[in-house]
């Protein structure tokens, strides 16, 4: 594990204290975005569970939003779910979540985001997620996410128009 980046060990040490039995790995290239980890892993660009951040405007609260890589996020009902948001900028991502911009992982945040889960992750049985930097991910299913973040399941992506 020591071999790892730091903020990899940080979500390695807490997948291990909630007993996922997934360690972070970490790819040859990067994987800052859905279609780089994709390509990376060999599997379809929607088992990707990318990590979006917002910032909430009524109090500065980080929110995260886990949604399948080949699908595209509404503010306008994760603003419904959680109040209004606006743009995070990297410093912004990196000082609320303890991660840079391309390794942003559902666990293991410097502060607890107020986090929603798309549904469409639900039509995969395995997705990836980033592991704290932009060369690591880690294995696990929709039903894990849920339960490593007790966040809810929510309908937070656009259309897809047919």
């Amino acid at each position: 594990m020591h071999a790892l980046p730091e903020s990899t060990q940080r979500v390695a040490a807490e997948l291990q204290r909630l007993r996922h039995p997934h360690a972070p790995r970490m790819l040859d290239d990067a994987a800052r975005t859905a279609q780089q980890a994709a390509d990376g892993l060999g599997v379809a660009l929607g088992q990707i569970a990318k990590s979006i951040i917002f910032r909430r405007k009524s109090d500065d609260a980080a929110v995260l939003v886990v949604t399948s890589g080949d699908r595209r996020v509404d503010e306008k009902k994760v603003d419904a779910l959680v109040g209004k948001t606006g743009r995070a900028d990297a410093e912004f991502v990196k000082a609320k979540t303890g991660f840079a911009i391309g390794g942003v992982s559902p666990v293991a945040h410097s502060t607890a985001p107020v986090t929603l889960i798309d549904r469409e992750l639900f039509r995969f049985d395995v997705i990836w997620a980033a592991a704290g930097h932009p060369h690591g991910v880690f294995q696990l299913s929709p039903h894990d996410l849920q339960r490593l973040t007790g966040a809810p399941v929510a309908d937070v992506v656009q259309e897809i128009s047919a």
